[in-house]
């Protein structure tokens, strides 16, 4: 088997090394701190540091980008990330396989696809838009092999409190009859890509040549609302009904003038205000991938919730 690198064990990077590990790879989590799940190398680096990560992914078969840097800072922080990434893989050999997002593609009517074009209107879109055709390029030019994978908003066990439908501001409230106040209109159909998913595509990415050389959206199934999301947890859960209201428009600005991370929401609101769905059919026929029916989604995260929560005496 293979050395495989990820860098960052956030959300997906400790289930991408779950999947490598149960494959037979060797796996190395690169994070800031050093932390990262057990059963796997574990080194502190800052990516930045192109030397550093070229010596920690000599050898290896695959490199992942599954970095996460502070929402308000992407477009300082992004570009040495990238470039760093770009050096490593050239210098190493190691496939490059990229986790991204759909803010590549801007506002768009209908459902996504990977041909769509890349119309980010901004700055965080036109980062990723950057990072994506500088890699093509020196995957075309023979530099590199890479690939990038795309996926909408995460749900999923242990996720972040940048989730929207996230354990912090979603699920634990939901879970103990409390309203929740969402960003937008709650009942407008939007696409969720479940974080085990996310994980599964990204290995199979890095050890399949077939997805090379283009982007792919991760299986990601049929669009719903957060209403029928919120409804669907509390049902399986057997919770209170619940009760989630549209943040007005005046007070979600407001708190953008104290709250980095709201403030740069602005930009990607369009993303909440008219239906969003995604199509990730490509990947799905190409590698016999399905995603993972909401249902069972939320089965795993209220088991998750509940082992991390005590049982009230």
């Amino acid at each position: 088997m293979g050395k495989h690198v990820i860098v960052g064990a956030g959300q997906v990077g400790a289930h991408l090394a779950g999947r490598l590990v149960e494959r037979g790879h060797d796996v190395v989590v690169v994070t800031r701190s050093g932390s990262g799940p057990d059963g796997v190398e574990r080194i502190a680096a800052d990516v930045t540091d192109q030397a550093r990560l070229t010596g920690i992914a000599a050898g290896a078969d695959a490199l992942y980008n599954c970095v996460n840097p502070r929402y308000h800072r992407w477009t300082q922080d992004w570009p040495p990330m990238a470039s760093s990434f770009l050096g490593t893989a050239e210098a190493t050999g190691a496939v490059l396989v990229t986790l991204s997002n759909l803010y590549i593609y801007g506002p768009v009517d209908g459902p996504m696809t990977e041909d769509l074009p890349l119309a980010a209107t901004g700055a965080k879109g036109r980062v990723r838009v950057k990072m994506w055709q500088d890699a093509l390029a020196a995957h075309q030019a023979g530099r590199i092999r890479m690939t990038e994978l795309r996926g909408a908003d995460y749900y999923g066990p242990g996720s972040t409190d940048q989730a929207y439908i996230g354990e912090v501001r979603f699920v634990k409230p939901l879970l103990a009859g409390k309203r929740v106040s969402f960003m937008s209109d709650p009942s407008v159909p939007h696409a969720w890509t479940y974080t085990p998913d996310v994980a599964e595509a990204l290995a199979i990415a890095g050890t399949d040549e077939r997805a090379w050389g283009r982007p792919w959206h991760v299986p990601t199934a049929p669009a719903v609302s957060t209403l029928d999301v919120a409804e669907r947890l509390c049902e399986i859960a057997g919770a209170p009904a619940p009760r989630v209201s549209e943040l007005p428009r005046p007070v979600f600005n407001a708190i953008g003038l104290f709250s980095p991370m709201m403030k740069e929401l602005r930009e990607t609101r369009y993303q909440f205000d008219k239906p969003y769905v995604l199509d990730s059919s490509a990947f799905q026929s190409t590698f016999g991938m399905a995603p993972t029916p909401l249902d069972d989604g939320l089965k795993a995260i209220i088991a998750a919730h509940r082992e991390r929560t005590p049982a009230p005496h």
